[in-house]
């Protein structure tokens, strides 16, 4: 690993000290950003990027949906990538891409229609995002930012105070992650992670709309599939997971994380980490440790 941490910023490679923004950056002041959570994992073949191209293409369609002119290709971004990994000379790691609204010496909500993009690249070690094995799970008293509000499946950085503030409400509790609802009461996500339950052979989730569009959650449905599964893309209530065989969260940072519980109740009475689970855990696994062939991984 290199001693020095180097920032991809622009274009170049940047000492991290170095890599630093005015204090009028637009995003600073109204967090207009976008970002992405990539992993790449160490495998027999070598360092190994996990589903990179469609993260770039999230990347830059959240770059448009905040009116950004992106001023780098979805190639251009998935070669910064890369070599952001190489430069950091980590076998494996959390991947941090970030595009923002600059500095344009002015205040207003609006960006100027020639306002500077800033985007960096910036990898680091990482290891498991969720405290425990399985997890315990509040209700937040927040729900999903309404998509009639904002353009839900970008992953725009201001979204994320809505689940900075679910996560505080669990501070000092037993409760290891929190669980939104949208305004009609179904089960959304949790507050960085889509959420899955298994009834009967059968794997449920959250549709899109009032969800991030989870690159996770997608490799999952795909895996579910290629196993045989049905997979059923609806809405929800708590107690259909409460009642449910088996649940889990996904998502970059938590993969495949086990609920055992949601508001002290446990998933069918018991908790225990379900059998469906498992295989789709085991098999997402043997994809993102180079175990089996698939096109999900770009290797470095």
């Amino acid at each position: 690993m290199s001693e020095q941490v180097y920032i991809w910023q622009n274009g170049q490679f940047i000492e991290k000290e170095k890599a630093v923004v005015s204090v009028m950056t637009h995003a600073l002041h109204y967090g207009s950003a976008v970002f992405e959570g990539i992993r790449a994992y160490k495998t027999p073949k070598g360092t190994a990027i996990l589903k990179l191209k469609e993260h770039m293409q999230r990347f830059d369609y959240s770059m448009r949906a905040l009116g950004m002119n992106p001023p780098f290709s979805v190639d251009q971004m998935c070669q910064a990538v890369i070599d952001t990994v190489k430069k950091s000379g980590l076998e494996s790691c959390y991947i941090r891409p970030l595009a923002f609204y600059g500095d344009k010496q002015s205040v207003g909500v609006l960006p100027k229609p020639d306002h500077p993009i800033e985007v960096i690249v910036w990898c680091l070690p990482m290891g498991r995002y969720l405290a425990a094995e399985s997890v315990d799970v509040m209700v937040s008293k927040y729900i999903r930012i309404h998509p009639q509000s904002t353009i839900c499946d970008a992953k725009i950085s201001g979204h994320y105070v809505n689940s900075m503030l679910a996560s505080m409400q669990i501070r000092g509790t037993d409760y290891h992650e929190s669980l939104l609802l949208d305004a009609d009461g179904n089960v959304a996500e949790g507050a960085a992670q889509n959420i899955f339950y298994v009834k009967n052979n059968e794997i449920f989730t959250t549709p899109l709309g009032t969800i991030l569009d989870g690159i996770t959650r997608r490799m999952i449905i795909q895996i579910a599939k290629e196993q045989g599964y049905t997979v059923h893309e609806q809405y929800f209530k708590v107690e259909d997971i409460i009642n449910a065989d088996e649940a889990f969260f996904s998502g970059t940072a938590a993969e495949i994380t086990p609920i055992r519980s949601i508001d002290d109740k446990k998933i069918a009475g018991h908790g225990e980490i379900g059998r469906v689970t498992k295989h789709i855990k085991q098999c997402f696994s043997e994809i993102t440790q180079g175990m089996k062939a698939s096109d999900a991984l770009t290797y470095v």
